[in-house]
Formats: C-alpha cells, sequence, structure tokens
C-alpha cells in the first residue's frame, strides 16, 4: 500500500533529508588516504547526535541478512556494490567509494547515497560516477505526477546502458516515509508507460547502482550484507529522497 503523504509531512521529510545530507558531506569531507572507515561511521554517527535524529540503518536486519546491520552508514568500496560493512579498513589512494546514510527525525525517514574518490581519481572511475550522477537526474526529472514507475525505471536504465554499465539485477528504489522501505519499488531498468501512476504526496528514494565491467551479476561477501561485482569491476551509487508534487519533483536530500 502507498502512503501519499501531505505537504506538511514532506516539508518534515526535508527535515530529516537535511540531516542526510548534512552526514554525507561530512563524511566526503573526512574521507582521505589513511582514514579508516569506521572513522566515517562516526562522523555520521555524531551529525545524527547533534541533530537528535536516529538511524534507520543501524540494527536493521530484513530477511536476507544473516545479522542486524551493525552501523549508521553504509560504506561500499571499489568493487562493492552497496551494503558495504564500516570495518577496519584505511583508505587507500584512488579508492572508489560509495556511501549510502539515513536518517529518521520527527517520525519521518531520509535516505540518500553519492559516490567520490579519494586521492587521484583514474579517469574510468570519474565516468562511472558522474553518468550514476546523471542517472539520477534523469530519473528525478522522469519523477512527475501523472507518469509512472516504469518512466523512472526507463529513464534511469537508458543512462546507465548507453554508457556500457551493468545494473546489479534485482536491486533499486523504494518508497519511502515513516520506514525506509515502503512500497512502491523502483527498479533501475524497465519500460516506459509501465507500472504505478504517480501522485502528488508520494516519495520514492531513487537510486541507480552501476557497475562499470558492464554486467548485472554481482556476490555476497562473507558478512552478508556486502553486494559486489561478479567480475570484480568498479561500482558507484547514487540516491536521493524525492516527494512527486504537483509543482514538479522535489528533492528532499539535497545540501
Amino acid at each position: 500500500m502507498v502512503e501519499l503523504k501531505t505537504d506538511t509531512s514532506i516539508d518534515a521529510m526535508r527535515e530529516a533529508g537535511r540531516v542526510v545530507a548534512q552526514a554525507l558531506a561530512a563524511v566526503r569531507d573526512k574521507a582521505a588516504v589513511g582514514v579508516s572507515l569506521l572513522e566515517l561511521d562516526a562522523v555520521a554517527h555524531d551529525v545524527l547526535r547533534t541533530a537528535d535524529a536516529r538511524s534507520p540503518f543501524l540494527g536493521y536486519r530484513p530477511s536476507f541478512a544473516p545479522t542486524p546491520f551493525p552501523a549508521v552508514l553504509c560504506l561500499s568500496v571499489n568493487d562493492a556494490i552497496v551494503h558495504g560493512v564500516p570495518d577496519g579498513y584505511r583508505l587507500r589512494d584512488g579508492d572508489l567509494v560509495s556511501a549510502d546514510f539515513g536518517a529518521e527525525l520527527g517520525g519521518w525517514v531520509g535516505d540518500s547515497a553519492i559516490s567520490f574518490t579519494v586521492g587521484r581519481a583514474r579517469p574510468e572511475d570519474v565516468r562511472l560516477i558522474e553518468t550514476a550522477e546523471r542517472a539520477l537526474a534523469a530519473g528525478i526529472a522522469a519523477a512527475v505526477v501523472g507518469n509512472r514507475i516504469g518512466d523512472i525505471a526507463h529513464a534511469i536504465g537508458t543512462v546507465c546502458r548507453a554508457a556500457g554499465y551493468g545494473i546489479p539485477d534485482g536491486f533499486g528504489g523504494h518508497g519511502i516515509g515513516r520506514r525506509m522501505h515502503e512500497d512502491p519499488s523502483v527498479p533501475n531498468e524497465g519500460r516506459a508507460g509501465r507500472g504505478m501512476v504517480l501522485r502528488h504526496g508520494m516519495a520514492l528514494a531513487i537510486e541507480p547502482m552501476l557497475t562499470a565491467g558492464g554486467t548485472d551479476d554481482y556476490y555476497a561477501a562473507p558478512d552478508g550484507w556486502t553486494l559486489c561485482t561478479s567480475d570484480g569491476s568498479r561500482a558507484a551509487h547514487a540516491e536521493h529522497t524525492v516527494a512527486i508534487t504537483d509543482a514538479g519533483p522535489r528533492i528532499l536530500t539535497a545540501l
């Protein structure tokens, strides 16, 4: 069932989204060669505490997970696509990092992700990240009243495939609001004109995930959480929480 949010509720989700944006900006600023993933998780945790917000990630345990998620921040490095668990790994020159973060404030949730490089960036990584961001922008542009979920999926998939990248099979965006994961599912590839009609008050987390090798295959790391490319190629992830409004898509997790 899809909950249509009131304009007041969307404003409240924007406040949660501000916390998310601030945390991701702080994580990106802190990320440098030699900094550990646990240190980055602590930075995000500090932003939550300052805002008097809570984490929808910490302790989260969906059906596929062997254990509850142990952190407030997902950090996926190089060939890790999503759901990376922060540990003692220290960032190295040229690493590609995807950071995914959520915050709950006042009973409403925001969710967003960014990808960036550490130290000297490889040109192919810059292109991969830029394509993820373009795919996200295309998906958001399609998130207008009267369009369908398939229009968002088609917009994202078209950008990704045209660049020669893979799209991890079965993963995509989702509805969001009082909970981090709500209906409907928002695939990263699909046919235009198909699926649920978009209405004022819907809130969606739109999140392209791209793999540089062009394959859609992946595997789960031993931690049961981290999803990695099957061919060892690098991956990028970009995400915003977006409200569908009569005035157009409203990004709730922008700085």
